[in-house]
């Protein structure tokens, strides 16, 4: 062991890198100082001096370096080499000197200044080249050299000065400085053609890349793909499971409450209100886009005393006998009054003249009256609801034409009063104060506003007179209650003719007569205030689809009342609310639809179907093109009984849905119910009958006759109720109508699977089978029809033209355009198993190309209906252009079964006994109809 006397010597601190190649000396004492200088002689303890060696150097920038320690010579500096060192990347040629020389060439192209040596011009270097032998790139060989480097690193003095040391120069203090030195001449690149074209080829695919990254984000891809995604991870069958048990009805009758706590007549007060609650509602359901749409029509209001029916005496001085004409008041308003009676787009006016009854007010009806020498002229005719002539303009109307001055109407006990049941407010039936208000517009004529046919009611369009207008009547008329009637016809008794059985009604303590020009005079007074642009509003809500946004699945109601309305409309308004909330919540949760959804709030309905109509003519080439089905809501609970009226298309579809709900009053599914009834689904003139006084005016008739868009109203129905006055309002309903709101939820649950199968099937299920059978039942009809009216006109033509040739109609074009039809369908059918099959064989998976026939496939069934509109130049129903559709559309004079009323065009033509026009009407029907089975199945396809 070494003496604990013996003197430790501590061994020579190592050089850092920096003294070694710049010659510094070590920060303590080295081996190979030789100062004999004593000044520079430390004599200081060892242990202080190397500590003090190690900090001084880094405070002070400005001390000299001491010649005398200089490394000795023949010390080298170490060199680095990297692994790369024999890589082909080597920057300079492989041919150039030693491996020395190549070190330094190379390190001298990245130069770091010693800030400890004053000759930075004479600086030594290091680098260190980088392999980029991990990249897949090409071996270029060619020459380059990178830009010289020059980086200063921080001096002693750039931290600052030692306040202990006296000998820092302020003014060498410096920050980093980073320098470019620029080459002196430009770099060499030696490529190939072959080089050249990885070169274009890889900034071509580059741009293509980032052009098409950016496409995709314009084109909002990932959003509508997120849609997609979020819409395919729901399983269908427990999509439709949430909507069947989320409809609650007793939200619906909530509803119900509010909307007929006021009266709201198109364009006032009451109907901004509800049109405002809607509005909300829908921004509430947070829906993609919620619109109000306004429309600027021609409206009439009543005037409190504008309006009277007053007996006069004899000398027409003074006045016997005046009407009530308004109802007792229910006292069911929480603001506002009860409506006056009147009728929509009546005549305005004061007449006066004698009494004649006219039983149902049809045209046969006044005949009768003319073959029994009834003079009718200047007279005011008194007629009923329902019957014979089911719409109320078409009996004032016929009136007109009979020459009659004004028309009175009123609601027969025998057709919906106390011989048909207890009356309201106990009962569904009318009582004797019921007034029955309705609209006396043309609507087999014209339907929307009466002043801007074929064009949307908008502020600045032009306008027709109202004297042009063929959509109103010109006399005026007043709705009274059998109450009224009844002491009008005791004062026509013993004048005229003893009516007929068929023309006696349920009046009690009547003797039934008709009435002549002595009848006692009567006074109809109608003053009331008229504006062409009166403000209505529509209201529309969209949930927009992830697969076909641009297709719509609409469903609508009308929102306007002529009282509180609790059957029609606003059962109907409730329940579509009810199903608009359950949908938000679906999107809420993630779910979208194939197609897009809008629920439409549509205005002035009551009136001409205004509001429905004027939005069709503004979007008629949309919804030509992108709207699939229309399902209507109008008086949508007034019975237990399910009815279904539209189109062909629907009835698979129909059938299907009511296999599943359950009717817990009958205690068994509504099919089942269904079948007992033997229903079916019902022609699209029954739409709108529930009402009770006219299938026309209903918002279906814009979409499936000028529109083309397959249509479908849905309702129960089956019973008598109030309808159009007010005792139509909830404390009705609620305790008559449908107490606990059993049917109201029971639609509520139909509505909402119409729209999913309509939204969310990959395919729609349309029924084009039954469309083509239903196609060749309306030919036979049309067939057997047409022949015996021909043969009457013939009779009738007596010393007439016996020509065979001109009384005979030839339907064989049709006959040929609906064989055409039967084989395309029947081609066309067969493409939807093949569909499944492959889908399922892909195990769920649809190929995208696949997806593309598939839309295609849909759009063809929705462009069959379209193809049946007669569009060419002069097209349409004679005298009745608006409308469209050559299989279906409104009669001229409703005096036909629904069964016998289609081909309209030429039913109108043989009616008014010209062939030649229904010949014509034949050819264009055919051309329609052969044209949608082209859109089916088109002629290539058909002979491959």
């Amino acid at each position: 062991m070494p003496s604990e006397k013996s003197r430790y010597v501590p061994a020579p601190p190592i050089p850092t890198y920096d003294e070694a190649t710049a010659g510094d000396a070590s920060s303590s004492r080295t081996p190979w100082a030789s100062s004999s200088d004593p000044e520079h002689t430390d004599t200081r303890p060892d242990h202080e001096t190397e500590a003090q060696s190690l900090l001084s150097h880094n405070r002070s920038g400005s001390r000299s370096l001491d010649p005398s320690r200089r490394a000795p010579g023949g010390y080298r500096p170490p060199q680095v080499e990297t692994d790369d060192e024999g890589s082909e990347w080597s920057l300079e040629d492989d041919s150039d000197g030693d491996e020395a020389s190549q070190v330094r060439r190379e390190m001298q192209e990245l130069e770091i200044e010693d800030p400890l040596n004053d000759d930075n011009s004479s600086t030594r270097s290091w680098t260190k080249r980088i392999g980029l032998s991990r990249f897949a790139l090409p071996r270029w060989k060619w020459r380059w050299r990178l830009p010289r480097l020059t980086v200063r690193l921080p001096r002693q003095a750039d931290s600052g000065t030692n306040a202990n040391d006296d000998d820092a120069d302020p003014s060498q203090a410096s920050g980093t400085r980073t320098r470019w030195r620029f080459p002196t001449r430009l770099p060499t690149i030696n490529l190939t053609t072959r080089d050249l074209v990885l070169i274009i080829g890889r900034l071509l695919a580059l741009t293509i890349v980032v052009g098409t990254v950016w496409l995709l984000f314009v084109s909002d891809l990932f959003g509508s793909m997120s849609r997609r995604l979020n819409g395919q991870q729901f399983d269908p069958e427990a999509v439709r499971t949430f909507v069947y048990t989320n409809v609650y009805r007793e939200q619906i009758g909530e509803s119900l409450r509010h909307y007929t706590s006021f009266a709201h007549i198109a364009g006032t007060e009451g109907d901004y209100a509800l049109a405002m609650d809607v509005h909300n509602s829908f921004l509430k359901y947070n829906f993609d886009n919620v619109a109000v749409d306004e429309y600027y029509t021609y409206l009439n209001y009543p005037k409190e005393d504008g309006r009277a029916i007053e007996v006069l005496s004899k000398d027409k001085k003074q006045v016997v006998w005046s009407a009530d004409l308004e109802e007792i008041d229910t006292g069911v308003e929480s603001a506002g009054h009860q409506t006056y009676s009147f009728h929509g787009h009546s005549k305005t006016g004061t007449i006066q003249g004698p009494l004649i009854y006219a039983n149902y007010g049809s045209r046969k009806d006044f005949a009768r009256l003319a073959e029994k020498g009834i003079d009718t002229k200047g007279a005011i005719a008194l007629v009923r609801y329902h019957g014979t002539q089911p719409s109320l303009a078409l009996k004032v109307k016929a009136a007109e034409l009979a020459g009659f001055a004004g028309c009175i109407v009123y609601t027969d006990p025998a057709d919906n009063g106390f011989s048909k049941g207890h009356p309201a407010p106990k009962g569904r039936t009318m009582p004797a104060d019921g007034v029955q208000r309705g609209s006396v517009s043309l609507s087999n004529w014209v339907i929307g506003d009466p002043l801007t046919p074929f064009r949307p009611s908008k502020e600045d369009n032009p306008r027709i007179s109202v004297d042009e207008a063929k959509a109103l009547v010109n006399i005026p008329s007043l709705p009274i209650a059998w109450r009224d009637a009844k002491v009008l016809l005791q004062h026509i008794e013993g004048f005229g003719e003893a009516c007929p059985k068929n023309w006696r009604g349920g009046v009690p303590n009547v003797r039934w007569w008709t009435g002549n020009s002595s009848s006692p005079i009567v006074r109809l007074q109608n003053e009331q205030d008229v504006t062409e642009k009166q403000t209505v509003w529509n209201i529309y809500g969209k949930i927009e689809g992830y697969e076909q946004a641009e297709k719509d699945i609409i469903i609508g109601n009308h929102r306007d009342s002529w009282a509180f309305g609790a059957s029609e409309p606003n059962s109907g308004t409730a329940i579509m609310l009810e199903v608009a909330r359950v949908f938000s919540d679906l999107v809420a949760r993630g779910w979208r639809p194939l197609r897009s959804i809008v629920f439409m709030s549509w205005d002035a309905q009551t009136y001409n179907a205004i509001g429905s109509t004027e939005f069709v003519e503004k979007n008629l080439d949309d919804l030509q093109r992108d709207a699939y089905a229309y399902i209507n809501l109008d008086a949508a609970i007034s019975g237990r009984d399910f009815h279904a009226a539209g189109s062909p298309v629907f009835r698979k579809l129909v059938t299907r849905i009511l296999e599943r709900v359950f009717d817990p009053v009958a205690n068994t599914t509504l099919s089942e119910l269904w079948k007992e009834r033997r229903a079916d689904l019902e022609e699209p003139a029954l739409v709108g009958s529930g009402a009770g006084s006219d299938n026309v005016n209903s918002d279906v008739t814009p979409f499936q006759y000028i529109a083309g868009t397959s249509s479908l109203d849905i309702r129960f129905g089956g019973e008598m109720h109030p309808a159009h006055s007010s005792y139509d309002n909830f404390a009705w309903m609620e305790s008559i109508g449908d107490p606990e709101f059993v049917y109201h939820g029971l639609l509520g649950q139909v509505l909402g699977m119409l729209i999913l199968e309509l939204a969310d099937r990959p395919i729609l299920p349309f029924d084009m089978g039954y469309y083509a059978h239903s196609l060749g039942e309306h030919v036979k009809r049309l067939g057997l029809w047409s022949g015996e009216k021909i043969q009457r006109l013939k009779a009738g033509n007596k010393g007439g033209d016996d020509d065979e040739k001109k009384w005979k109609l030839d339907l064989e074009p049709i006959k040929a355009a609906l064989s055409h039809v039967e084989a395309a369908v029947a081609q066309f059918e067969k493409w939807e198993p093949w569909w499944e099959a492959e889908v399922v064989a892909a195990n769920g998976w649809e190929p995208a190309v696949l997806g593309v026939r598939r839309l295609e496939y849909n759009s063809r069934m929705a462009d069959f209906e379209t193809g049946l509109l007669d569009l060419e130049m002069g097209g349409g129903i004679p005298n009745r252009t608006q409308f469209r559709h050559v299989v279906y559309g409104p009669q001229l004079w409703n005096e036909y079964s629904v069964e016998q009323a289609h081909f309209p065009a030429i039913m109108d033509a043989i009616e008014a006994g010209d062939l030649e026009l229904a010949q014509d009407m034949v050819l264009r029907a055919a051309k329609a109809v052969d044209r949608a089975a082209g859109l089916l199945v088109p002629a290539a396809d058909e002979q491959a």
